[in-house]
């Protein structure tokens, strides 16, 4: 089934805002840790799911300002029908 209502409001009730030069959005920002090299070092995958719409033509390097923290792009996927990309991020 399609759906064709804007995601904005749903992810606006269990995300955080992000803006990224003019575009401004709503999203849910996931930060999971992990642990490398036999417990020695410890890393966080920042990844950003949002409107598609509205920041899917980011492109690796590109800034975005996630919940008032400044992140450099890595990459945009789109996911499932394309409604929704993720953006893989780390701190600037």
């Amino acid at each position: 089934m399609w759906i064709s209502e804007s995601l904005a409001p749903f992810l606006k009730d269990v995300g955080v805002f992000a803006e990224s030069g003019t575009k401004s959005g709503w999203g849910i920002l996931d930060t999971p840790s992990q642990v490398l090299v036999g417990e020695v070092i410890m890393s966080t995958d920042y990844s950003f799911i949002c409107e598609a719409s509205v920041f899917a033509a980011l492109t690796a390097g590109a800034s975005i300002t996630v919940d008032s923290v400044a992140y450099t792009v890595r990459e945009a996927r789109l996911q499932d029908d394309g409604m929704l990309c993720e953006l893989s991020l780390q701190k600037s």
